[in-house]
């Protein structure tokens, strides 16, 4: 698919806000630091912390899901004519250069303000090809996305052969598959699991694989009306919003330490929650049936990828100013935090993209 799709335009703009929004709002429950994420414990100050941050996180767990579907639902099945390594390479210019320029900016630029030292400094750019940098825990998203990537190419022709029946099949499997966190919570190991097998009987239908047949699906076989997908997505993305909300709020009580493994385990991006959530945005979305975008949109649109790789450096300023200095509350401070962060990284990588060979920075 070459040209651009309106409702998709939209679709990462709205995704891209919300993984900002996910982690201000970690800054409020599990942040060791005013830039880092949920660390493995949490802890809640207050009942209004506790609820604002199930509401504002919860619902934005449809955020990296969005962005597998968005990469699924343009780019299967291949064209024919397209070889494997002409995919690789094309994905590889898009978005390995610009990987590896802010990999190498989180491993060595906060050093100027203290936010690393160097023996950190060090360990982090010797340890480049193994993992992301201390204090870019969002780049742990590239590597299942370019792992799906990589499986593009081979799933391809099944998808182009399959029927609908088929993939329906496969997303079924899927969706049991995604019960497994809480199977392992309420029953223990299943289905093959032990602790030397973590390869249970669905695995090779489990993880964002699902969300790019789900994708794939959505664009080929589902010829619903729009009436019909808007409210049948607006169920699904409340239902979905719902569980995912309440499956935090109802374990994380405040002034308890908590493991985040724990009470996040409805936050997994591929519980049936979340899928839930996700499908019912995809198709709200999807009901945009405009020829373009609003230029302002298309542009951020543009720029998402970009406005992912640089938002942490902005967001723990906007942290320790509106959470710090002014002392907001999670209500306002969350929403702010976001809002002031968003802007920030867009102007940034906006500006960026008007030098020469910018795309090798910014993709």
């Amino acid at each position: 698919m070459t040209q651009r799709v309106a409702f998709v335009d939209y679709l990462r703009v709205f995704a891209c806000f919300l993984v900002i929004l996910v982690h201000a709002s970690e800054n409020f429950y599990g942040a060791a630091g005013s830039t880092d994420m949920a660390g493995p414990q949490s802890f809640l100050n207050s009942e209004l912390d506790r609820l604002w941050v199930s509401l504002y996180d919860g619902f934005s767990r449809m955020s990296v899901p969005l962005f597998m579907m968005v990469s699924a639902f343009l780019l299967v099945p291949l064209r024919e004519e397209q070889t494997s390594w002409q995919f690789y390479l094309r994905r590889a210019k898009r978005i390995l250069p610009p990987v590896v320029f802010f990999m190498i900016l989180y491993s060595t630029l906060p050093l100027l303000w203290g936010g690393i030292d160097a023996a950190t400094s060090v360990k982090d750019l010797s340890r480049f090809f193994l993992n992301f940098p201390t204090l870019a825990g969002h780049f742990w998203f590239m590597y299942p996305l370019i792992g799906l990537y990589l499986f593009m190419p081979i799933i391809s022709p099944w998808l182009r052969k399959a029927s609908a029946k088929e993939e329906l099949f496969f997303i079924g499997l899927f969706l049991l598959s995604t019960c497994i966190p809480y199977l392992n919570r309420w029953f223990g190991e299943v289905w093959g699991q032990c602790f030397w097998n973590e390869y249970h009987m669905l695995w090779n239908f489990s993880g964002y694989l699902g969300y790019l047949v789900l994708a794939h699906y959505i664009r080929f076989h589902l010829n619903w009306e729009r009436s019909r997908r808007f409210w049948i997505g607006l169920v699904a993305m409340v239902v979905g919003a719902a569980i995912t909300i309440y499956s935090f709020y109802v374990q994380a009580v405040p002034g308890i330490l908590h493991e985040t493994p724990v009470i996040e385990i409805g936050w997994a991006f591929c519980t049936l929650n979340c899928v839930v959530l996700t499908f019912g945005a995809f198709l709200l979305f999807s009901c945009i049936e405009t020829e373009k975008a609003p230029k302002w949109i298309e542009d951020m649109s543009k720029m998402s990828f970009g406005i992912f790789l640089v938002h942490i450096f902005w967001l723990g300023m906007w942290v320790s100013i509106i959470k710090g200095d002014l002392a907001m509350s999670s209500p306002t401070a969350i929403p702010c935090i976001t809002v002031a962060t968003f802007i920030c990284s867009y102007v940034t990588i906006k500006l960026v993209s008007f030098i020469p060979g910018s795309k090798w920075i910014v993709g």
